[in-house]
């Protein structure tokens, strides 16, 4: 028995280390269970290694000052409408290219690569140019006091007008993600995350011939690894360490490309807009109950979002694995795909959810010892995870209609299940009915489910089936 199992160990490790160098590019035909599994791995520890550069940049910070975290704050919900684009035009290139991919039409990937990069470019010049002249008024409209403009403006100014770094890194990854190499794009994320974690204490605190620059120093960080990163994608899409080579012949601009990455991408930035905002929203309704609800509702849901990026990984293979399949005209294979990504993302939820329903207030007590936090976080958490299995399946399903490139049905189901649903459960069931927080928590578990089911059911109709990109 004991070889046994160390064969199997000694079986896995083999398989561990070829997902992580990227060495198996075939997706459409062998065995499913391997593609997910070769997919997943290094999409899982992507995703790992951007929620630890959020941890340790507001670890970094938290020393500078209580404005300095403020400013964090305030910068990073102008910048979710960057993400916004970002994650957008991100879904259409992994579609796009996918498809290509699987088609065998290497060329056509190239091309929709180019198109991409240059709609990215563009609007992170536009954006970064009104971040970097108004970064003061940009503060100033978020509600922030004239001394936190004063010490963060710096910080706004860079990190907004440097947003090139984070739209393409975001997009040539997604470019990556479509094609197969996986590995290649955790590999620019463990660089870029490296350079930063390095980086931040050098130029915030300041180090021999470097200055102090506070806060604005994660700025100059953030900016240099993940420029730095994007420099070595760029290096891998045009030297050809991957499936796809551009090549100088190759930046051409091409409108009916760009056209189709535009209206694929119309989707994917309609559906991050919808959930962000519910959340904001959420956040409101939960100010109603004072700040200590406030701060463990906020410490719950940090801790669901750790735990929530190997389920993102699995989400996004299965959307590598769907549009090269339909590619490779082989709809049942990105079918089955499918339900076999969703049945391991559900295994993999039922323990985290369990884990969290029995120690949910230790976890919570971790991050901060008071009586009210901590038990508001810990229901906040509980009751979350009731739901989870729900959302294992409301993941995939969701990351695979945009795989095919039907970004425009997760969005509608996105808008009743978020804010026709969830919402308007939420503000009646908190306040109305006088529930407080657990009224929230329900209606986030609630919304999950009927995301979840509305989801599989439309999925299981099959006309993502016939969506051409």
């Amino acid at each position: 028995m004991t070889n046994h199992n160390n064969f199997t160990l000694k079986k896995l490790f083999k398989s561990f280390i070829i997902a992580v160098t990227g060495k198996e590019t075939e997706f459409t035909s062998g065995s499913i269970r391997k593609a997910i599994f070769m997919l997943s791995i290094p999409m899982i520890l992507e995703m790992m290694m951007e929620s630890i550069f959020a941890i340790v940049d507001i670890a970094y910070v938290s020393q500078v000052s209580v404005n300095a975290v403020a400013t964090i704050g305030l910068t990073e919900s102008v910048v979710t409408l960057v993400y916004a684009v970002a994650i957008g035009l991100s879904m259409a290139a992994t579609a796009v290219v996918a498809r290509r991919i699987g088609e065998k039409d290497v060329q056509g990937a190239r091309e929709a690569a180019v198109q991409a990069i240059a709609l990215g470019v563009l609007v992170a010049l536009l954006v970064g140019i009104v971040g970097f002249l108004y970064a003061k008024e940009i503060l100033a409209l978020m509600g922030a006091e004239p001394d936190l403009i004063a010490e963060g403006y710096g910080y706004t100014q860079l990190l907004i007008g440097g947003n090139i770094t984070i739209l393409l890194l975001f997009l040539i990854n997604a470019i990556f993600r479509g094609a197969g190499d996986a590995s290649v794009a955790m590999w620019a994320l463990v660089l870029s995350n490296g350079l930063n974690i390095i980086l931040d204490p050098i130029f915030i605190f300041g180090w021999g011939p470097i200055p102090e620059f506070g806060v604005m120093g994660a700025a100059i960080a953030t900016n240099i690894g993940r420029g730095t990163a994007v420099l070595f994608q760029l290096a891998i899409l045009f030297f050809g360490w991957s499936r796809i080579r551009i090549g100088i012949r190759d930046l051409v601009i091409n409108l009916k490309v760009i056209l189709n990455l535009l209206r694929v991408s119309a989707g994917g930035i309609a559906q991050f807009l919808i959930g962000t905002s519910s959340w904001v929203f959420l956040m409101r309704i939960m100010s109603e109950f004072g700040s200590e609800v406030l701060a463990g509702y906020t410490i719950a849901i940090r801790v669901m979002l750790f735990t929530l990026m190997p389920s993102w990984g699995m989400s996004n293979a299965a959307a590598t694995l769907v549009g090269q399949n339909l590619g490779a005209k082989k709809p049942e294979r990105a079918e089955i795909s499918v339900w076999k990504t969703g049945k391991y993302n559900a295994i993999f939820m039922a323990i985290v959810s369990v884990v969290y329903l029995l120690f949910a207030k230790t976890i919570v007590g971790w991050f901060n010892d008071n009586p009210v936090v901590i038990e508001n976080g810990g229901l906040c958490l509980q009751i979350i995870a009731a739901g989870y299995i729900f959302y294992a399946y409301g993941m995939v399903v969701t990351q695979a209609f945009n795989g095919a490139g039907d970004t425009g049905t997760p969005t509608k189901i996105n808008l009743v299940s978020f804010w026709l649903f969830q919402l308007p459960i939420a503000y009646m069931a908190a306040i109305t009915f006088e529930l407080g927080p657990v009224g929230v928590f329900a209606a986030i578990t609630l919304a999950e489910v009927l995301l979840a089911i509305i989801s599989m059911v439309w999925f299981k109709k099959g006309y993502w089936k016939k969506v051409q990109v």
